[in-house]
């Protein structure tokens, strides 16, 4: 690690590479899984599904020490319209990086070719709530979004659990810079989302953020006002949240 600060409750650990943030991530959330089973039978993670959670999930997946059966899986966004088998389907990025490598208990999916998008956040949410959520792998989004909860339709008292929202320009234009899509013209417009309250009622928040193209939503995050303009603020008023930053992300922060 080359260095190790608190801002107000969110504790920041800053390390050389993407492989050693994404290692001590994966240690971390192993902790945190053995602690939960001393208490519970199962417990219940939500994944963020981006290129920014690729070491993260590969370490994870080397550990040979989680009972992953004892564990339902949730993922925390979905593009609405895309086919079933696109490859930039969130559900299809955790399938081949996690969901189909480990013996989950259950795999639970947002079904992104749903007609009727608020009947899915609603069949989404009940899901949720007979799995109260233990513990989110999550990122944040060059505007500062968690999940797609952008700054335009970030809600932290938000009545939902899940909800279709509205893409800005700025978060479908990540998407392109990330090589999911070739042009912004190719990524959808709208999405169903968890919601900010959704994530932040998880005992333990784990958010991955490698490099440099995040620097300023890393920045915004640490060092700037608490408020839906940049939606990852709230990670500071959360009790169990670390945030993981490579030396590329955290070029920005006063330190």
């Amino acid at each position: 690690m080359v260095k190790s600060l608190l801002k107000d409750k969110l504790a920041v650990e800053i390390y050389e590479t993407r492989d050693e943030m994404g290692k001590a991530a994966a240690e971390d959330i192993a902790d945190a899984i053995h602690a939960l089973f001393q208490e519970k039978d199962e417990i219940n993670m939500i994944f963020a599904a981006a290129p920014s959670q690729n070491d993260v999930l590969f370490h994870l997946c080397e550990r040979d020490d989680i009972a992953w059966e004892r564990i339902n899986a949730f993922h925390m966004d979905e593009y609405i319209g895309l086919p079933k088998a696109a490859p930039q389907g969130f559900a299809n990025f955790l399938i081949d990086k996690i969901f189909s490598k480990k013996p989950f208990k259950s795999v639970n999916l947002i079904d992104s070719t749903a007609q009727d998008p608020d009947a899915e956040s609603k069949r989404y949410s009940k899901l949720l709530q007979q799995h109260p959520t233990d513990i989110v792998v999550l990122g944040i989004g060059e505007n500062g979004h968690i999940a797609f909860n952008d700054p335009h339709v970030a809600d932290f008292n938000d009545a939902k659990m899940v909800k279709p929202v509205e893409l800005d320009e700025t978060c479908r234009q990540q998407q392109v810079n990330d090589g999911c899509f070739a042009s912004l013209e190719q990524v959808p417009k709208y999405a169903m989302t968890l919601t900010v309250p959704t994530m932040f009622a998880a005992k333990y928040l784990f958010c991955v953020v490698p490099c440099t193209t995040k620097a300023n939503a890393v920045r915004n995050t640490v060092e700037g006002e608490i408020s839906e303009k940049c939606p990852a603020t709230i990670l500071r008023k959360h009790s169990a949240a670390k945030l993981y930053c490579d030396s590329d992300s955290a070029s920005l922060l006063e330190i």
